[in-house]
């Protein structure tokens, strides 16, 4: 290790010592005290600026034409159509101005290479052209924000009232998924109850939380409003949906929400595609951690009838045995859930900045149907 570290050494510093020299000549050069012939390299490398150019430029659109489908995946919601303009806008403006500029960068390397008797014009600075280079992108700029200001604010709105209400959770290294029950609210959850048969952490102390279930994949009717609220039980995740164009984080302590239409089922896309095997997908796009490949999770969009049928086939919290004995045990060596309904709203204000009420959509004589009480569809 010794010989390596001294190897090391003595190579740094016969770089520093060349590259000392390196500036020594061209100190002279540029004080024209010495002169120092340029030659045909100077011209090939002008050369290879047109052909990087040509060869380079012809590349990024071969591949950006090869992969514009795996980039472009079917918008399956309605807000889609919306960001999808909007990106393209922008990418189309963005990508005028990069291949002008590139392309003067690269011919003017070529044009203005050196040449024996050739000096540089000074040119110090001109009030005109600065403020055309500077008011033209500002207003551009303005604009394209300004439209995607729009755009994102009429997006992340608030969501209708009679959306279906979908609650996941990021961990790692995977998603928990959460729907109300009959009474279309869901309940209060806690992170001090957390154990291994309650990943959620419900607090059952909440009436509200006895009939919320928890399910593997995420249902969504077709045609109708989904709303998101996404939280993260560890470190910051994001919610990516890419068919719906839905992306949010995830993130520790701060609950986030997001809301869409879905337009297409699955068995529709499954036709669009012609792949039988096809199935939306969530994802975690955010770097999490050793195993983040693994944070996927299957989307199904049904026909609202089919969406009720499931729903209704689903079990509360109150028939699953082994998160109610979870429970009872850890209220009992915490003191968590003692105080009834009123303790955990306290701990869900404490926890997640919300209070339960928030999550209301109807009164808990609701009828068994999920949706007979939002709207018919």
């Amino acid at each position: 290790m010794t010989i390596l570290t001294i190897g090391l050494v003595l190579l740094l510093l016969l770089v520093v010592f060349g590259l000392l020299f390196r500036l020594q000549l061209l100190t002279a050069i540029f004080s024209g005290s010495t002169n120092r012939d340029i030659g045909t390299s100077n011209r090939v490398n002008a050369l290879l600026m047109l052909v990087f150019m040509v060869a380079g430029g012809g590349l990024f659109f071969w591949s950006f034409a090869e992969n514009y489908g795996k980039m472009n995946p079917p918008i399956a919601s309605v807000h889609g159509h919306a960001m999808e303009s909007m990106f393209w806008t922008t990418m189309i403006v963005i990508g005028i101005a990069f291949v002008i500029t590139h392309v003067l960068l690269f011919t003017y390397a070529y044009k203005y290479q050196h040449k024996e008797g050739r000096r540089a014009y000074f040119f110090s600075h001109n009030n005109k052209l600065e403020v055309i280079w500077t008011i033209i992108p500002a207003i551009v700029m303005a604009s394209l924000i300004f439209a995607g200001w729009k755009a994102w604010t009429r997006i992340t709105g608030p969501a209708p009232k009679d959306s279906v209400v979908v609650e996941l959770m990021g961990k790692q290294f995977n998603w928990l998924v959460r729907y109300p029950g009959r009474d279309l609210k869901l309940g209060v959850i806690n992170y001090r109850l957390i154990d291994a048969s309650n990943d959620f952490g419900f607090d059952l102390s909440d009436k509200a939380a006895m009939d919320d279930f928890t399910a593997g994949e995420v249902h969504v009717p077709k045609g109708h409003p989904v709303l998101i609220k996404i939280r993260a039980r560890d470190v910051l995740h994001a919610v990516y949906m890419p068919q719906f164009r839905v992306q949010m984080y995830a993130v520790p302590g701060m609950p986030t929400r997001f809301w869409f239409t879905p337009t297409i089922t699955t068995e529709e896309m499954r036709a669009k595609l012609g792949n039988p095997k096809f199935n939306y997908e969530l994802a975690c796009n955010q770097i999490c951690g050793k195993a983040h490949y693994a944070m996927k999770m299957n989307i199904i969009v049904e026909e609202p009838e089919d969406y009720q049928a499931w729903f209704a086939a689903q079990k509360p919290n109150s028939q699953n045995a082994d998160l109610m004995a979870s429970f009872k045990q850890m209220s009992q060596q915490t003191g968590l859930g003692k105080g009834g309904s009123k303790g955990a709203k306290a701990s869900a204000i404490e926890e997640a900045g919300e209070t339960p009420e928030a999550d209301t959509q109807t009164s808990i004589e609701a009828p068994a149907q999920p949706l007979a009480a939002q709207t018919a569809m």
